[in-house]
């Protein structure tokens, strides 16, 4: 299965400038290339605190797998909460059928697949804006090698697309 991590990021590396914000400052391409290319794979992953940024709501034609530390079942057949670990969760994806898996946040969750090696491929939308403060992409310390497979104008902004160098 490969594992995609998605995410937008401003030229100063934050993701956002809280926990819980609305995604609303990447632009109409950025967003549109996100629908098609999650909707394509079918399931993204994400934390208690993207989700709650969506509105609580997931995202339409996937299936949503938000990890929190609280899980509990949910009415709507889009949407699982869980608090299983990255390899059982894809394991499962796998044994379901799924391909490809898109990690879409946010920092604890970026940082729990990387530190599991689980990784395959980063694409990053560059907005040309600055927070200051805010979110990294990361929480934690890491080191990984990273080499650029594409990089592509997307609207205002800048869409990279890295492959990662599993670490031994």
């Amino acid at each position: 299965m490969k594992v995609i991590m998605i995410s937008a990021i401003t030229i100063d590396g934050k993701i956002a400038k809280k926990h819980i914000e609305k995604v609303n400052w990447t632009g109409k391409a950025d967003k549109t290339l996100f629908n098609t290319i999650t909707k394509k794979a079918g399931v993204v992953i994400m934390g208690n605190n993207t989700f709650k940024s969506l509105g609580s709501k997931p995202l339409s034609n996937r299936l949503n797998i938000v990890l929190t530390r609280k899980p509990h079942k949910s009415l709507l057949p889009n949407l699982k909460f869980t608090d299983s670990n990255p390899q059982k969760i894809l394991q499962n994806l796998q044994d379901q059928g799924f391909k490809t898996v898109f990690i879409i946040g946010g920092a604890q969750i970026n940082t729990l697949f990387a530190r599991a090696n689980l990784i395959d491929e980063i694409w990053l939308t560059t907005v040309p804006i600055i927070f200051g403060n805010g979110l990294s992409l990361f929480c934690q310390d890491l080191k990984f090698l990273a080499v650029l497979h594409s990089k592509k104008t997307l609207g205002k902004n800048t869409l990279t697309h890295y492959l990662l160098k599993k670490a031994d």
